[in-house]
């Protein structure tokens, strides 16, 4: 089993949570990114640092990551794509992409997107605080206990 993370838009706070769980429990740590990026210093953790270009890292993760593994990721649209493809999925505030709520999730994305558009909204996301930190850490333990049965 390996996690994987959409290194670029992933808090730096919740990488370091994934790190520490493999440590502690024996998997692989797949940094996929669009730039370069500060690799942890273990030899369970790879950075791959994929071309430029539209959703290069989100194809790559698509491509690359099998059932059983999961992604971290806040991409809602590649979480889909993941999903499709029976692949875990869980975004960096603890909340796990599953069949039953990615229609959800992308109509509210997609309002969102449309109300930015018409500048009715701001945009952005809140500061990760350490309530995220905990929700993340909860929801990580959670999918990675179901994975490595």
């Amino acid at each position: 089993m390996r996690v994987w993370i959409d290194a670029d838009a992933c808090p730096k706070a919740a990488k370091d949570q994934v790190v520490k769980f493999a440590l502690k429990r024996k998997f692989e740590v797949v940094l996929v990114a669009g730039q370069g990026q500060v690799k942890p210093p273990f030899v369970c953790v790879r950075l791959i640092v994929v071309p430029a270009g539209p959703d290069a890292a989100d194809d790559h993760l698509v491509e690359h990551a099998e059932p059983g593994d999961l992604v971290i990721c806040s991409d809602i649209p590649l979480a889909d794509r993941l999903v499709k493809k029976g692949v875990a999925a869980l975004d960096p505030r603890g909340q796990e992409f599953t069949e039953r709520n990615m229609g959800d999730r992308l109509a509210t994305r997609n309002l969102f997107t449309d109300l930015r558009e018409q500048g009715q909204v701001g945009g952005g996301q809140a500061v990760y605080g350490e309530k995220d930190k905990q929700a993340f850490s909860n929801g990580l333990d959670r999918v990675l206990t179901r994975l490595m049965r």
